[in-house]
């Protein structure tokens, strides 16, 4: 089964269910693949539907920080668990040692040795832990390796 469609047979048991957060999360995840098939008039691979799942994710979580900054912790609640809602599709996440391990391999087939290089190991990692890593904790573990 495709992500797109375990995604509406999500948004179909929610209905069902009667749980209004998590439809409305996956209603918005279905609006923003729409829009972008749309836009580049072509159907969305599992791949673009993983992106667009994490930079969702990705807006989540800034906004909750924002409204948890402005003391309006009921919206940070429900920004978090909207986060909570999509981070279920994206596939299992690697943990620092695994991400680790893969700089290790990419520093090893690049030849990158300082932070000049660092545009140049990002390039070879993005493809091999897209939706499986936090791109922000991946360029931090990154500048973290070249600096030694």
């Amino acid at each position: 089964m495709s992500l797109k469609a375990r995604i509406t047979e999500d948004m179909k048991a929610a209905m069902r269910g009667g749980e209004k957060l998590r439809l409305g999360t996956i209603r918005m995840l279905m609006a923003a693949i729409k829009q972008r098939e749309v836009d580049e008039r072509q159907e969305m691979a599992d791949a673009d539907i993983l992106q667009i799942i994490g930079k969702l994710i990705k807006q989540r979580r800034e906004a909750a920080t924002q409204f948890a900054a402005a003391d309006r912790h009921e919206l940070a609640d429900k920004e978090t668990a909207e986060a909570g809602v999509l981070a279920a599709y994206l596939p299992a996440q690697l943990d620092d040692n695994e991400i680790l391990a893969l700089i290790e391999e990419a520093l090893a087939s690049t030849g990158a040795s300082g932070a000049q290089d660092m545009g140049k190991l990002m390039a070879a990692l993005r493809p091999r832990v897209q939706g499986r890593a936090d791109m922000s904790r991946l360029s931090q573990l990154v500048k973290e390796r070249l600096n030694r």
